[in-house]
């Protein structure tokens, strides 16, 4: 018997953007990546205060926090929240 392919979910390209002050550290942090503080720096090459980064994840749900010199921030883009076991909020996204 043949056993049909099974073909894993496809992960896609995912950007994540916030406005700061031009010149802050920007970083995202998040479920992705152990909450790593700096582990995703993200990018404003324009010198506009959009800060951009772009990850490739697998379809799930993500939590995730931008860290703005040392602030961890929600983005305020972002629909949907969830309280954490602190008591904060930490932003949602689902990737299809």
């Amino acid at each position: 018997m043949i056993k049909p392919k099974t073909s894993k979910p496809k992960s896609k390209r995912v950007i994540f953007k916030v406005i700061a002050e031009p010149g802050n550290k920007v970083c995202l942090a998040g479920s992705f990546n152990n909450w790593d503080p700096a582990g995703k720096e993200m990018t404003d090459p324009k010198g506009t205060g959009v800060f951009a980064v772009t990850l490739t994840l697998a379809p799930g749900t993500y939590e995730y926090k931008f860290v703005i010199n040392g602030t961890w921030c929600v983005d305020p883009e972002c629909a949907e929240w969830a309280q954490n076991s602190l008591g904060t909020l930490f932003s949602v996204r689902k990737v299809e």
